[in-house]
């Protein structure tokens, strides 16, 4: 039996020429106008005719509008973006009617990230040279990393951030990544802001804080964009250098969390985690942007991903666990936990850490929902004789981000 490899997007930098950039330039400009065209033709046909406008009739939209005189100008760049953005167009529609995202929202100029996606066709790949269609010579890619040996690339996308640095990302199926030896270890984790993670080990790593770190900077490039008039090139450099300080910012943040979570996915075979809901959290106006720093959300997801790629396992428990009033040795549920305690000393006498026991407690729920079926909790005894209506108010106390 042949097992299908994981496909795998390597991202490089590139340094286009003038010509390059301009080409590209336009493509993504017209892949822009022609996903907004087809958005709007499809929410029109539904609108007024309670008609579904699916791919194929997009991609007759797209051949009759590159006859028109007003739109001639799709047929100058490769058209293999433009179809491939109306792919990404129903893709969305798909996601909506399955109520796995919201309507499909027109792309903005300014906002709306640039780039475009070529398939095997509209791109030669040899002797490690990518050449894209349209164009005669080969981007001049930095390659920090190699391609896994005999890779082929089957899809290539380019895009260009607000900082304007070029990127191109070659989707290749990379053999290196198969399931790792099976290891019983499991590890309870708890995230926080203090403390980016708390281990059920004891293990405490350290919150990089990367945007208090440059937030001076950050400052003095908002400023001086401020003062700029509306329109001017003055004023485009400098979005570009609070472009720039943001893509520092968001780059070692990346690099840290991806860092954490190799690690974590490697060393153990289930890795139990939280179920925060970091939308609502973020309401919060006092520490909101210390959370949006932590980027406990892309923790979540890298780890969730590497793990499907190394045969591993995340677990996540019930958000409402109270995992920080619950002393990990006997079972007593306090009361009351506020934020300020970071330690306490249970009835038992044993004294704990507040987020390592958080930790060993978020293990322990963990292994019951592996063992038992999700939702399950362990049991545990409450102090002075609570109720269990009282237990399942305080359960259901909502969680608060530790400090």
């Amino acid at each position: 039996m042949v097992t299908a490899h994981v496909k795998r997007a390597f991202k490089y930098r590139f340094y286009p020429t003038n010509e390059q950039a301009a080409e590209l330039s336009r493509t993504f400009g017209c892949v822009r106008k022609v996903y907004n065209m087809a958005l709007a033709a499809r929410t029109e046909a539904w609108a007024v005719r309670q008609e579904r406008v699916n791919y194929n009739a997009t991609s007759a939209m797209l051949t009759a509008w590159k006859k028109t005189e007003e739109l001639a100008y799709l047929s100058e760049v490769s058209s293999v973006p433009l179809q491939q953005c109306l792919r990404h167009l129903q893709t969305a529609f798909t996601n909506f009617f399955a109520k796995r995202a919201k309507y499909p929202r027109f792309k903005s100029k300014r906002t709306s990230r640039a780039s475009a996606e070529y398939t095997s066709s509209a791109f030669r790949f040899r002797d490690g040279k990518l050449t894209l269609a349209k164009m005669t010579e080969p981007l001049a890619i930095v390659w920090h990393r190699p391609l896994p040996e005999g890779a082929k690339p089957s899809a290539v996308t380019v895009s260009r951030d607000a900082a304007g640095r070029w990127y191109v990302s070659m989707l290749c199926e990379d053999p290196s990544v198969k399931p790792l030896p099976a290891s019983g270890s499991v590890i309870g984790v708890d995230a926080g802001l203090d403390h980016l993670l708390t281990l059920s080990t004891g293990e405490k790593i350290a919150n990089p804080r990367h945007e208090r770190k440059d937030r001076a900077r950050l400052a003095k490039a908002q400023r001086e964009l401020s003062r700029k008039a509306k329109g001017s090139n003055n004023r485009a450099k400098a979005r570009r250098k609070v472009a720039k300080v943001h893509a520092r910012i968001a780059d070692r943040r990346r690099d840290h969390l991806h860092q954490i979570t190799t690690r974590l996915v490697r060393e153990n075979q289930t890795v139990v985690i939280e179920d925060l809901t970091v939308r609502n959290m973020l309401k919060n106006r006092s520490l909101s942007r210390a959370i949006s720093d932590a980027a406990w959300s892309e923790f979540r997801s890298m780890l969730e991903y590497k793990a499907a790629w190394y045969g591993r396992e995340v677990i996540a428990v019930d958000r409402w666990f109270p995992s920080s009033k619950l002393c990990s040795v006997c079972g007593m549920l306090q009361e009351k936990m506020p934020l300020n305690v970071r330690a306490w000393t249970c009835d038992c006498g044993t004294t704990h850490d507040r987020d390592v026991n958080a930790a060993r407690n978020v293990k322990a729920a963990g292994l019951a929902v592996s063992a038992c079926g999700a939702g399950v909790r362990p049991q545990r005894r409450t102090s002075g004789g609570q109720s269990a209506a009282k237990q399942e108010a305080s359960r259901r106390e909502p969680r608060s981000p530790r400090l």
